[in-house]
């Protein structure tokens, strides 16, 4: 099965969350739904977006803040506290730095209109091709060979 490339969206602080878990990473996608981590398989690759530090916050940040492969597993549902359960996908992330988007707009396939750059990234977990995901991942100095790129 070939590899797919991921961007999903979150809010830095819950994309770092899942980024900085240990010992494995995690992903948590749309409020922590169950139907979009399906569409993933092992291997495959996954970049976050944050707009905003913060769920719900004002605060505009609006950059790639980690890098993963997603490793073998069904998702899985895990308690968030105070009855919340949400479903996850565990994530290899690599070491990399978080980038802002803006030097990058006008040089990504999957931006179509750069006036309106943040159209794609309404619908929380978007596919990417190979190029696209090469740039981000260099921008962040991720490890293009642990990516396979």
């Amino acid at each position: 099965m070939t590899q797919r490339n991921w961007i999903a969206v979150a809010s830095a602080e819950h994309a770092r969350r899942g980024r900085d878990h240990r010992p494995l990473g995690f992903m948590q996608v749309g409020h922590g739904k169950h139907s979009p981590l399906k569409r993933l398989s092992s291997g495959d690759r996954v970049i976050y977006y944050s707009p905003a530090i913060v769920f719900s916050g004002t605060d505009k940040l609006r950059s790639f803040v980690s890098i993963g492969i997603v490793q073998p597993g069904a998702p899985y549902e895990a308690e968030m506290g105070n009855g919340f359960v949400a479903w996850r996908r565990d994530v290899a992330y690599l070491a990399a730095h978080e980038t802002p988007i803006a030097p990058l707009i006008e040089r990504l396939a999957f931006i179509e209109n750069p006036k309106q750059w943040g159209y794609r990234f309404r619908f929380g977990m978007f596919d990417i091709g190979n190029d696209d995901l090469k740039l981000i991942a260099q921008a962040m100095s991720a490890d293009l060979k642990t990516l396979e790129l």
